[in-house]
């Protein structure tokens, strides 16, 4: 039978993160900045110790992070079913780009078709257009073409939209719209310009409709609001940046300490 543990373990969390975590604290922490070797026995996830031989019971865990290996982990954690903030079934879900955009495109106001290219396969397109492969954001695994290109991974097309780029970003209920910068087409919330803007409701809506069909407990919505009004989807980040801004990252904090407590 399952049984309950005062331990969490927290993985992926930085050190700043892990060091206010562990001043509210009381119980055992197990914390690893990378994924660490688990089972699932009769119901209980063991994890291997921070230090040493051996593994512990969990009673929860914390994740924050996107890494390659991380997709065989995740679902041990949703075989596991236990208390893991974010949800380990909706994190699974959305871990893979492609298959995340197919779902938030059947369910947002804002979708546009898209189009699809086998690794190894070439296309030829008349208007300016964007391809977009692998698992990664921040602006990596994009381009920008016109006429024929060959793609060396299997990709989605897209048109080039012309316009501002936003995200909403939810933890919990608490939510913003920051306003995506950068020197080229490509947009981030990294630029120094980067910042908080007026929360449009329409893309509000939008991004909470999404995010509680998912069962997702945090989400980063990725739009394009064109010169003439029109709302693009662009993306799902499953996994957005909590430490760019200071207000988002207490959000976080405050959402994970009364979570473990």
């Amino acid at each position: 039978m399952k049984q309950d543990y005062n331990r969490i373990a927290l993985v992926g969390i930085e050190q700043e993160e892990y060091d206010t975590i562990k001043a509210s604290y009381s119980g055992h922490i197990i914390w690893h900045q990378s994924i660490p070797k688990i089972i699932v026995k009769e119901e209980v996830l063991y994890m291997e110790k921070a230090n040493g031989i051996g593994m512990l019971p969990v009673d929860k865990v914390v994740y924050y992070g996107i890494y390659d290996n991380d997709f065989d982990f995740i679902s041990g954690l949703a075989i596991w079913k236990g208390a893991c903030y974010p949800n380990a079934a909706a994190m699974l879900d959305c871990r893979f780009k492609i298959p995340c955009l197919v779902k938030a495109l059947s369910l947002s106001r804002f979708s546009a078709p898209r189009g699809f290219i086998s690794a190894g396969a070439s296309i030829n397109v008349t208007e300016d257009t964007v391809a977009k492969w692998g698992n990664w954001h921040c602006g990596e695994n994009k381009h920008r073409f016109t006429g024929e290109w060959e793609s060396e991974f299997t990709a989605t097309t897209e048109p080039y939209y012309e316009g501002e780029a936003v995200r909403i970003m939810m933890i919990g209920d608490r939510y913003w719209q920051i306003k995506l910068e950068g020197d080229t087409w490509l947009k981030s919330i990294h630029p120094d310009s980067a910042g908080f803007m007026a929360v449009n409701p329409d893309l509000l809506a939008d991004t909470l409709h999404i995010k509680n069909t998912l069962q997702m407990d945090m989400i980063g919505n990725d739009y394009i609001v064109a010169k003439d009004g029109s709302k693009y989807l662009l993306e799902v980040n499953h996994i957005p940046n909590i430490t760019r801004f200071e207000e988002v990252r207490q959000v976080y904090l405050e959402t994970i300490m009364e979570w473990i407590k």
